[in-house]
């Protein structure tokens, strides 16, 4: 069974390709969210397995959404990605209810996979 994944993220093409890239990988794409309050709506909706999160989007930051995605019983995984490098982003990665950081420009099937196990 393969996992579903919610992207969340501001850049449409973004989205896109991180898409192709994980359903290419056998990664099921249940939703896409532009911003925080879509990203949560979606996530309650959806229930996905993992959701792929930006840190940078226009109306809350990754971090507090991650912090809202992880306050019901059986919170999906979050993996918080970035254009940004991790070093720009440790402290707050390391607080953060994520599992943990993947720069865009990394971005697999094998990386995200490493990370939710």
């Amino acid at each position: 069974m393969s996992r579903t994944v919610l992207i969340v993220d501001d850049h449409p093409s973004f989205r896109e390709s991180a898409r192709m890239l994980l359903e290419a990988e056998g990664f099921q794409v249940v939703g896409e969210a532009g911003d925080g309050r879509a990203g949560l709506e979606a996530a309650a909706r959806l229930h996905p397995d993992v959701v792929l999160l930006d840190i940078q989007l226009p109306d809350i930051d990754g971090f507090r959404v991650a912090e809202g995605l992880s306050v019901n019983g059986s919170p999906p995984a979050i993996v918080l990605i970035s254009s940004r490098a991790r070093e720009d982003l440790e402290d707050c990665v390391d607080e953060s209810p994520a599992r943990g950081f993947i720069p865009k420009s990394e971005l697999s099937g094998a990386a995200l996979e490493a990370l939710i196990g």
